[in-house]
């Protein structure tokens, strides 16, 4: 963690709003990074009203009000009062490995890129696993790979630059692509994280697809 003075290799960014059952497993995974690199861990609350502020204080993350609403904006709220020279961007019930930060630094240092995700595992019902394929098989291929919001870690100047992450449907979608339009991305095959199925357990396969279809031709008519 950032113990001050030092510069930040990386901010954390993890936006929650009412997440206190999933957000203490996020937190504690991105603590426990085994790495000699200045850190620090940001949590955007967007107006809980459960104990989420207070898990966040718990795990000694820098707390901020969101003032705007959507995922995408607060990611964006956290993103501006970071101080890191990249933003790690990870959902409230998304976990990552001890060696999270030190081998996404490698692999875009190495490859050159500007932003990259990395494979994930969708866990607590078989009703996630055609998305996880969707994310491991299809977005890395895309001339424009899509980067999810739940694990996505991107050079400082270049998310700025590219606008951050905007307050329309689909948002990491958008961001994604306004970002590989004038830099390079990808996806980390070394690397993998966990994130909940949760949205499928609550909506069905069938109904989550179509959920994702309706925000993405909402994004569409938003000109992203």
């Amino acid at each position: 963690m950032n113990a001050g003075g030092a510069a930040v290799t990386a901010s954390f960014v993890v936006p929650a709003k009412n997440e206190s059952g999933y957000l203490g497993d996020a937190l504690e995974s991105v603590r426990d990074q085994d790495t000699d690199r200045e850190y620090e861990l940001i949590v955007v609350d967007g107006g809980s009203e459960d104990g989420t502020p207070a898990v966040a204080r718990e795990h000694d993350a820098a707390l901020v009000r969101q003032e705007s609403e959507g995922r995408g904006p607060g990611r964006h709220e956290g993103a501006l009062r970071s101080e890191g020279a990249w933003l790690a961007f990870v959902d409230a019930d998304t976990t990552v490995r001890p060696d999270y930060l030190d081998r996404m630094l490698a692999f875009v240092e190495r490859e050159g890129l500007a932003a990259a995700s990395s494979r994930c595992r969708v866990v607590g019902s078989p009703r996630g696993k055609p998305m996880q394929a969707v994310i491991n098989r299809v977005f890395p291929r895309l001339d424009r790979p899509i980067l999810p919001g739940f694990n996505c870690f991107v050079d400082r100047g270049a998310y700025f630059a590219a606008g951050g992450f905007p307050g329309v449907p689909n948002e990491d979608t958008a961001f994604s692509r306004q970002l590989a339009e004038e830099y390079p991305v990808g996806y980390c095959d070394d690397v993998l994280v966990e994130t909940s199925a949760r949205r499928f357990v609550r909506q069905g396969l069938t109904g989550g697809l179509a959920h994702y279809l309706r925000l993405d031709w909402r994004r569409l008519q938003a000109d992203y």
